[in-house]
């Protein structure tokens, strides 16, 4: 066993491994990506022929190129890393395609959360439709809530069955930023609704900005928040050209 370690260890990562490695980091809590005893990273350690501490050294050093990290003592990335962490913002919906293909290649859990999939739906062009959207929408919350600590942005409630994945610019409006996790803000579900109907936005400052349509209604709900940062993600922090978008297109004044 010792002597199987050392070789994983000095084995090369793979394109497939760092793809599905990052897939993985994306939608873990940022406190437990250096635990090898999570169980997620032992199990794609064992799928993908590599020790559980190896593959949370690889998450701990994607680490080290996020931009919204404070990079003091991280790890060292390799060209590779730096490679496929491009790959994945530069269009995340293609990306997670890939790495739900190859999380299927090597035996992997497509979606890890309570729910599943109604086998009884159908098939054909609109069934495999239908799994794919629900794969991207699950998988979206997932990267959402990890990197806000399963906690609501504005009221910093802490209840996942009350918390919604909410897009800034809005999924139908633009394909190749529904999947980024920078386009994603984590509201409990009241919250969540006024901001889909521009009932509230948020200025460069990450500041709430309250419409004057519900100004003078329900003042403990809304306007007690108007005016204060959210509570920051762990990481991917959400980029100020989708705030600004949703407050010029969506915001209703």
């Amino acid at each position: 066993m010792i002597g199987a370690e050392s070789v994983n260890q000095r084995r090369g990562w793979t394109r497939e491994e760092t793809i599905l490695a990052i897939e993985l980091y994306s939608r873990t809590p940022f406190e437990k990506i250096h635990r090898s005893k999570n169980a997620n990273i032992l199990n794609l350690a064992q799928k993908i022929g590599r020790t559980p501490a190896s593959v949370a050294l690889k998450m701990w050093n994607f680490a080290s190129i996020d931009p919204s990290i404070k990079h003091a003592g991280m790890g060292h990335h390799s060209k590779l890393d730096a490679e496929v962490w491009d790959e994945f913002f530069s269009n995340t919906g293609s990306f997670i395609e890939k790495a739900v293909k190859l999380a299927n290649k090597f035996g992997l859990p497509v979606v890890d959360e309570k729910g599943g999939f109604d086998e009884a739906f159908g098939e054909g062009k609109e069934y495999v439709t239908t799994i794919k959207a629900r794969v991207d929408q699950q998988r979206f919350r997932q990267m959402i809530l990890a990197s806000y600590n399963y906690r609501c942005a504005i009221t910093g409630i802490h209840a996942p069955e009350l918390l919604v994945a909410s897009h800034i610019v809005p999924w139908k409006s633009n394909k190749r930023s529904r999947m980024d996790p920078r386009n994603g803000i984590c509201l409990n579900a009241l919250h969540d609704r006024a901001f889909d109907r521009g009932l509230i936005t948020f200025n460069d400052d990450y500041k709430m900005v309250l419409s004057n349509k519900i100004r003078t209604e329900n003042p403990h709900y809304f306007r007690s928040f108007e005016g204060k940062q959210i509570l920051m993600p762990s990481r991917f922090r959400p980029l100020t050209d989708y705030i600004q978008f949703h407050r010029k297109n969506i915001f209703v004044f």
